[in-house]
C-alpha cells in the first residue's frame, strides 16, 4: 500500500457525505422527532427517512475519517500532527461554540417558548448551565460535535496508528487485512457494533449522537483506517459492491418488519436486540456498499473537486446555522397564532 496516494475515491465520498447531512438536518424539520426548529406539520415519511439516514451517514463519515488519518499521519512529526489537528478541528469547533452556534441556541429556546427577548438579550444566558443537562452552553458544539470527538479520536489513537502505519505493528496490520480480504469475512466487522449496541440502552444513552453512541464511532473510526492499509481488502469491498447493497437493503426491509412503529423498542426486550442488531448490520452493508462503488468509480479528480475539498469544512461548520435563521420565525409566528386561536 503506497502510503502517499491521493485517494480521489475518499475525497469524492467525503464531499457526498456533507452533503448528504445537509439533506438530512433540511428534513429535520417536518420529522416526527424534536429538534431545534420544528415545521407545524410533521411526517411519518420525514421521520423514516432521517431514521435510515442516520443509521449509515455519521458511521460512513467515521470510517472516511479513519481512511484519511491514514494518510494524514505521512512523515510529520507527532507535533506537527497535533498542530494540524488543532487547526483544522479544535479551533473551528471551540470559533463556533461561541459565535453562531449561540444563535442556534436562541431560536431553540425561542421556537420551544423558553425564553422571550431579542437575541442580544440572550448571549448573556448563553453561559448558563450547560445544553442538554437544562443549560443553554452548547458545550458539544450541537452538530460540531463530530469536530471535537474527531479532535479527541485522532489524538487518542495517534500512537496505536503510528505503530500499525509505520512501526512494529505493519506485520500485525497486514495480517489482520490479509484475513478481511477472504471471502466475505469483511461482514464479520459488524459483530462488534451488533454486540455493544444490544447491550446499550439507548434510550438512556448521555452520549448519543448522531444517531448512534458516541463509543460506536470507535470501531467505525478503526475499521476506516485498516481498509485502506490493505489493497487486497479494498479489492474485495469492491467486488462485493452488489452483495453488500442488497443486505443493507433486505436488513433495512427486515428492521422495518420487525418493529416498523415511531421511537425504539424496549430496552431488554427481544424485539429491541433484533431491531438493532438488523441496524447495526445495515449500517455496515451501506457502508461497504458506499466503500465499494466508490472505490470502483470515484477514481478521477474533477475541478470542482478540488474547490469541493476546500469548501466541505466551512460549509459543515455553518450549514446548520444557515438552515435554521430563515425558518425558526415562520414557525415561530404559527405557533403563536394557532396559541391566540385557541
Amino acid at each position: 500500500m503506497r502510503t502517499n496516494l491521493r485517494r480521489y475515491d475518499l475525497d469524492w465520498l467525503r464531499v457526498y457525505a456533507i452533503l448528504t447531512i445537509f439533506i438530512f438536518h433540511s428534513d429535520r424539520f417536518f420529522d416526527r422527532g424534536d429538534w431545534h426548529v420544528k415545521n407545524p406539520t410533521t411526517y411519518i415519511a420525514s421521520q423514516e427517512w432521517t431514521a435510515f439516514l442516520s443509521s449509515w451517514l455519521m458511521p460512513l463519515i467515521f470510517v472516511i475519517s479513519g481512511a484519511s488519518l491514514f494518510y494524514a499521519l505521512g512523515s510529520r512529526g507527532v507535533s506537527k500532527f497535533i498542530d494540524s489537528k488543532i487547526r483544522r478541528l479544535l479551533v473551528p469547533f471551540i470559533a463556533g461554540v461561541f459565535s453562531h452556534v449561540i444563535l442556534q441556541v436562541y431560536l431553540d429556546r425561542i421556537t420551544h417558548h423558553q425564553f422571550s427577548g431579542s437575541f442580544l438579550d440572550f448571549v448573556p444566558h448563553y453561559f448558563e448551565g450547560f445544553y442538554g443537562f437544562g443549560g443553554n452552553f452548547a458545550w458539544m458544539g450541537l452538530h460540531l460535535w463530530y469536530l471535537l470527538i474527531l479532535f479527541v479520536f485522532s489524538l487518542s489513537f495517534y500512537p496505536l496508528f503510528r505503530w500499525l502505519r509505520d512501526g512494529s505493528g505493519k506485520m500485525v496490520l497486514q495480517e489482520l487485512g490479509d484475513l478481511l480480504a477472504l471471502p466475505g469475512v469483511i461482514y464479520m466487522l459488524a459483530l462488534p457494533i451488533v454486540f455493544v449496541i444490544v447491550n446499550f440502552d439507548i434510550h438512556t444513552a448521555p452520549w448519543h449522537f448522531g444517531g448512534w453512541p458516541l463509543t460506536i464511532y470507535i470501531f467505525f473510526f478503526l475499521y476506516g483506517f485498516t481498509i485502506v492499509s490493505h489493497d487486497d481488502l479494498q479489492r474485495s469491498i469492491q467486488r462485493l459492491r452488489w452483495v453488500s447493497l442488497v443486505a443493507g437493503v433486505l436488513c433495512w426491509v427486515g428492521l422495518f418488519i420487525l418493529w416498523g412503529k415511531p421511537g425504539y423498542p424496549p430496552y431488554g426486550t427481544v424485539t429491541y436486540v433484533e431491531v438493532f442488531g438488523s441496524r447495526a448490520i445495515s449500517s455496515w452493508c451501506w457502508i461497504l456498499a458506499f466503500l465499494g462503488f466508490g472505490f470502483k468509480y470515484f477514481t478521477r479528480s474533477k475541478p470542482i473537486l478540488s474547490y469541493a475539498n476546500e469548501a466541505v469544512l466551512p460549509f459543515y461548520i455553518l450549514h446548520q446555522t444557515v438552515l435554521l435563521e430563515p425558518v425558526a420565525k415562520p414557525c415561530l409566528n404559527f405557533k403563536r397564532a394557532i396559541s391566540r386561536a385557541n
